[in-house]
């Protein structure tokens, strides 16, 4: 089981491009510097509150560009903004350089499914019409099945969907410890972190593997 953003996708560029686009379509001099560091507290905070469960993801679209919004002192419509948004960041699909060539390989041994906290109509585009989509049994969505990460239904619905019920050969594959690795726990499989930056982990969240190079995942698995 993978995680999308930021584990196969590179999200902090498609994140970088999206806010820039739609920034300029609604004529907002544009700081990239400023505008995308205040976005990014606001976009962190809010998918925070969702994994706790502290708003839902139909408010959430909308939200997030109201307190952007509110911190700017702008007075753009957030409703007509998160459209925009989405659909700007629907067409932002980019892979790592290693996310190809990893899914590829993998895909002749082994089942291959994606679990993403994201947005349907943003995720459909980018993910279900990549390259890589291909490879992958089934593409689960939180909107969609209304649950997301670290809950552990959204970790049974994957397996449900391919009728795959021995956890033990389940690895969940990702790049948040509070998301991922903390909903692969609740769920009771084994979990990857994947951390490119080598960050420190001082969570309390303590995943079966990690990893800062995706082509290492090949000989965690093999053994």
């Amino acid at each position: 089981m993978f995680d999308a953003d930021e584990t196969l996708f590179d999200f902090k560029k498609s994140e970088r491009d999206t806010l820039k686009n739609t920034m300029l379509e609604f004529n907002i001099d544009y700081d990239e510097n400023y505008h995308l560091k205040v976005y990014k507290e606001i976009n962190t905070a809010i998918w925070k509150e969702l994994e706790d469960g502290l708003i839902t993801q139909k408010k959430l679209k909308v939200e997030r560009f109201k307190r952007l919004c509110d911190k700017l002192n702008a007075t753009f419509d957030e409703s007509e903004f998160a459209k925009s948004y989405m659909n700007h960041l629907s067409y932002a699909s980019f892979l790592y350089d290693d996310s190809i060539k990893l899914v590829e390989d993998l895909h002749k041994d082994y089942r291959l499914t994606i679990i993403t906290n994201g947005l349907k109509d943003v995720q459909d585009n980018r993910i279900r019409k990549s390259i890589i989509a291909k490879y992958f049994e089934d593409i689960v969505v939180s909107e969609e099945v209304q649950v997301a990460k670290p809950d552990p239904k959204i970790f049974e619905h994957a397996l449900k969907n391919i009728k795959h019920t021995d956890k033990s050969k389940v690895l969940i594959v990702g790049d948040s410890l509070t998301s991922d690795i903390q909903g692969g726990i609740n769920f009771g499989i084994d979990t990857c972190w994947f951390n490119p930056n080598k960050i420190v982990n001082k969570m309390g969240i303590n995943p079966t593997y990690e990893i800062s190079n995706l082509m290492e995942l090949r000989n965690i698995i093999e053994k």
